[in-house]
């Protein structure tokens, strides 16, 4: 087995519904411009509030993928 390195970095989705769809959008949208994602962990969630109401849920996402340099 060879030796690899993979990159971190963090995003945040965000979704009308939920949080899962929130985390979903970030590493469905990473997916489009990085190759090999492997692990992705949601690190964070928050809601923003508009009037006293909920409008939208935010997941912060750490997202790992193959590093090559």
């Amino acid at each position: 087995m060879s030796n690899s390195v993979y990159k971190v970095i963090e995003l945040v989705g965000t979704s009308k519904d939920s949080w899962e769809e929130a985390a979903a959008a970030a590493v469905e949208q990473a997916s489009k411009s990085l190759r090999d994602l492997r692990i992705g962990e949601v690190i964070e969630l928050d809601m923003q509030i508009e009037e006293g109401k909920v409008i939208a849920y935010r997941a912060k996402v750490k997202v790992s993928f193959k590093f090559e340099g």
